[in-house]
């Protein structure tokens, strides 16, 4: 079996100048088990996709939740996986950091924060703020054992 460091490693080295990596979005264990066998080097959750698996829209769904499909898509296949974490499912940096924590131990191989709030007044968080939380979200990435890939905006 392939280690969680193992496959961030490889995750890693997928992300090539010049060669595009194709990224699906599995929505469940048998669409993971799919893409897999078509020969897909990784995988990614959609937090759309999975909401919509729950008969909601993108963005309803929780930490919990989202840590869980995650865990459940990184048990169907031995590719590495990254999870769509919307906006940290938190606005302090420290809660951000508290999520991708709590990400590197269901397995993934890495993970992506953005930068939307969620509020029509304030769509993007405000620089500064934003800078800090990708900076936490990038040290709890790489405080354990296994390193996760980060992608953050």
């Amino acid at each position: 079996m392939t280690t969680q460091q193992e496959k961030a490693e490889r995750f890693l080295e997928l992300h090539r100048p010049g060669d595009p990596l194709l990224l699906p979005n599995p929505w469940d264990q048998g669409s993971a088990k799919l893409l897999a066998a078509m020969g897909f080097q990784a995988l990614a959750t959609t937090s759309s996709g999975f909401a919509a698996t729950l008969g909601r829209l993108d963005g309803s769904v929780s930490r919990e939740e989202a840590l869980g499909h995650a865990a459940a898509i990184v048990a169907a296949t031995e590719l590495p996986v990254s999870a769509d974490l919307e906006n940290g499912f938190a606005d302090d940096p420290d809660g951000v950091a508290r999520t991708i924590g709590l990400a590197a131990e269901t397995g993934l191989a890495g993970c992506s924060v953005e930068d939307f709030t969620g509020d029509d007044d304030r769509p993007v968080y405000d620089i500064a703020l934003a800078a800090e939380r990708v900076a936490a979200a990038a040290a709890a990435a790489h405080a354990g054992p296994a390193r996760l890939v980060l992608t953050a905006r």
